[in-house]
């Protein structure tokens, strides 16, 4: 079978390092690039982290890209202080990983992101877990790849649960609605937002067969996920583990089976009452083709299988 290419578009967090996991574990996928984002951290902070989790995976031929520092509705970012509560100062639970031997790539992130989808077409995969305002520049650039990329499978947004940021509103939205108004109105993607990712739960038990393995990534990785976890007691004391948001995403662009999805065609709001909300859009509802796949069921039991062998193969070896 041959491996689909994937981009991953991150703002590298505690959940964004174990997307990366995730893509680098399974052999039908070629990890190509990442390109860095704002959120979870500010992009340069994120770039490293990328690098570093990449150097602890051994997948050190990945190359990172440094994407857009901040939204496209403002000229800088503040991280949010729940950000560096729920991820830590560094962004991957404050476990300090080596220096990266290799460093950011010099190119820029859109035109490699445009190259990959005029070298690869239907069979790139794009993944983003993070805001939506490097693909939006990109559609912007290059509205032509809307039409020519296989799969864009993004992590964000809430269509049947209330938001994580505000009652309407998901973080990854949150952070650009303008750029996700755009993207959710050209692009054909499916989203895989917290009507799903809240229900993939990971436990000490998990993080412990990791710590089991007694190697340099499993012990870094369940220290790493084990402050995850003990954030979420603080902010979702209800869960009882952590949602596996973003390698949730990159599990489901590999293998659609994972979600049910209800076709929509869809808008984000940019008002201030509503910003960041993702719902039906009324100008196209009775549009024939939407462009959207809404996950609002999930084979939980089954993604966490893959993600448990994905992850302690991986580990094993690093």
């Amino acid at each position: 079978m041959a491996q689909k290419k994937m981009i991953l578009d991150l703002d590298t967090g505690i959940d964004d390092a174990m997307a990366i996991a995730y893509a680098v574990a399974d052999p039908t996928v070629d990890l190509i690039g990442i390109i860095g984002s704002y959120g979870n951290v500010y992009v340069e902070d994120g770039v490293q982290n990328s690098l570093k989790i990449l150097e602890l995976l051994g997948a050190t031929d990945v190359p990172v890209y440094q994407g857009l520092a901040h939204s496209s509705e403002s000229d800088h970012f503040d991280r949010m202080p729940v950000s560096a509560q729920i991820h830590g100062n560094n962004g991957i639970g404050e476990v300090d990983l080596p220096a990266p031997k290799r460093p950011a790539e010099t190119g820029d992130a859109i035109d490699f992101f445009i190259k990959m989808v005029k070298k690869y077409g239907k069979d790139l995969i794009l993944v983003p877990t993070g805001p939506l305002t490097n693909l939006d520049a990109a559609i912007k650039k290059a509205p032509e790849i809307v039409d020519e990329i296989g799969n864009i499978t993004l992590m964000g947004g809430a269509v049947t649960v209330p938001g994580n940021v505000t009652n309407v509103a998901e973080a990854n939205i949150q952070q650009d609605a303008s750029a996700a108004n755009n993207v959710f109105q050209k692009a054909p993607l499916t989203q895989v937002g917290l009507d799903v990712t809240l229900r993939t739960l990971l436990t000490k038990k998990e993080t412990q067969q990791w710590r089991d393995l007694g190697t340099q990534s499993g012990r870094a990785f369940a220290d790493i996920v084990d402050y995850y976890i003990k954030a979420y007691e603080v902010t979702s004391p209800d869960l009882h583990g952590c949602a596996l948001h973003d390698p949730f995403a990159v599990g489901v662009a590999i293998n659609p089976d994972f979600v049910q999805t209800i076709s929509l065609n869809m808008y984000v709001t940019t008002d201030d009452q509503y910003y960041g909300r993702t719902t039906g859009d009324p100008a196209r509802l009775s549009d024939p083709n939407p462009n959207v796949k809404v996950a609002v069921n999930a084979d939980v039991d089954g993604y966490l299988k893959a993600f448990m062998d994905h992850t302690l193969t991986l580990f094993k070896q690093n």
